[in-house]
């Protein structure tokens, strides 16, 4: 889960921002010397930016993943964005129940409770009260009351959430989904099933969380670097022969007080943000289990995050907390 450009793809890599050095032409030369083509364009989606990059030898195939990803992207927006009020996850918190659910919130919302369940609620996706709570206080220069934040997490239990083919409902009065936590990560599924079904063979996609396989344009391995927002220059973890999925989730991301203890990521039990590390990565088979497993380790700190997220064929970085 991410609210910010913490992440940079490397010098090599050819991701976003090597195409953003190179250039289109650079790119293009590049691939061509290996006897591809290549495609690259970002975008804004899910609060970010977004970078989508195909390399082949079939341009028109490139063509038409760089369409089907940004598609895709703006289907999962519809059905599950909580900046778009319109969209299918807005129209369920405010109703308390969505008939006919969208295939695709449908299927993150399922995952999302088998997560919750995994991590014994370290992940939850029923924190979504919380925002406005600690949103409308610290507007006030203040921090939650303790009476208004008790009754906020007594809303908190995502086994309150019922989920059926044709209908998705809470329940009880005030309980409301965020599935921030696994959006961008979903996203990257998306785009890199897309690339696939066309047999497009290297890919390099940015949807805010990060998804992979092939090689760059030159030929050389993707390569993948984490940083911190302190010192975005200088990543402490850097993988040269990134392939799948990626996801990091840090504190600092949308703070709720000056110093950042305070922020978005939340300890569903307590309805305050954990302070056990400072930042976390979690690479696994899919984009929305990374994702979803570098919300929870955060939550749960290493020993326990580390454990989740091998028990799912995944592994775990962590940035621990300053001291």
């Amino acid at each position: 889960m991410t609210a910010f450009s913490r992440r940079k793809i490397l010098a090599g890599g050819a991701g976003a921002l090597a195409a953003a050095s190179i250039g289109s032409v650079g790119l293009q030369t590049l691939a061509r010397e290996k006897g591809q083509e290549t495609r690259s364009r970002v975008g804004v989606a899910f609060g970010t930016t977004v970078a989508l990059t195909f390399a082949g030898p079939d341009a028109a195939a490139l063509d038409e993943a760089i369409a089907r990803g940004f598609a895709e992207i703006r289907s999962l927006e519809a059905a599950a964005s909580l900046s778009r009020a319109d969209s299918a996850l807005s129209r369920l918190n405010r109703d308390g129940r969505l008939a006919a659910p969208p295939p695709k919130l449908l299927a993150l919302t399922r995952f999302a409770l088998d997560l919750a369940e995994a991590s014994g609620g370290a992940f939850d996706p029923t924190v979504q009260p919380l925002w406005p709570l600690w949103r409308d206080a610290t507007e006030a220069g203040r921090r939650p009351a303790a009476a208004d934040l008790a009754r906020t997490v007594a809303l908190i239990d995502w086994r309150s959430v019922r989920v059926s083919d044709d209908m998705i409902a809470f329940g009880r009065p005030g309980v409301a989904m965020t599935l921030n936590g696994v959006l961008q990560g979903y996203g990257a599924d998306l785009v890199i099933a897309a690339a696939q079904r066309l047999g497009v063979p290297n890919a390099f996609v940015d949807t805010g969380e990060f998804g992979a396989y092939g090689r760059a344009a030159n030929g050389a391995p993707w390569r993948l670097g984490v940083a911190t927002r302190d010192e975005p220059d200088r990543p402490y973890l850097v993988d040269d022969h990134f392939s799948g999925f990626a996801a990091t989730s840090a504190g600092a991301g949308t703070p709720f007080s000056r110093d950042g203890a305070d922020n978005h990521l939340f300890d569903p039990r307590t309805g305050a943000s954990p302070h056990l590390v400072e930042q976390t990565s979690a690479f696994a088979p899919s984009g929305a289990l990374a994702d979803g497993l570098s919300t929870a380790a955060y939550v749960m700190g290493e020993p326990a995050g580390r454990a989740l997220a091998e028990r799912f064929g995944g592994s775990l970085s962590v940035r621990p907390a300053a001291t």
